[in-house]
């Protein structure tokens, strides 16, 4: 699975795991140079609290387009130490075309 935003790679990794429809990359298969922290959090009942970076490519931010869950509840366990994207990130297969991610897919 690739992580795609304005023809940059943002992930890739043969190993993402799906959750509610989102692919998760482990964190060492994201390029960091393309995130940024932000404020932003958010609650799920199940998985905990979600973090959120920016994507910025080229000067252009894409805000909170990526998020993740620093401490997991017990029944999200398997997205510790992964990042997910959504907010016109293309999540693609190999040369597949991509999805959109847009905010009601999270």
């Amino acid at each position: 699975m690739k992580a795609l935003w304005k023809g940059e790679i943002i992930a890739d990794s043969e190993h993402t795991v799906v959750v509610e429809g989102n692919h998760y990359f482990p964190a060492d298969s994201v390029d960091k140079k393309h995130l940024e922290p932000s404020p932003t959090t958010s609650v799920c009942p199940w998985k905990g609290t979600a973090h959120y970076y920016s994507v910025v490519v080229g000067g252009e931010e894409n805000r909170d387009a990526a998020w993740y869950y620093p401490d997991p509840k017990e029944a999200a366990a398997q997205i510790e130490n992964h990042i997910a994207f959504w907010r016109g990130v293309d999540v693609r297969e190999g040369d597949e075309p991509g999805e959109q991610r847009t905010p009601q897919d999270q």
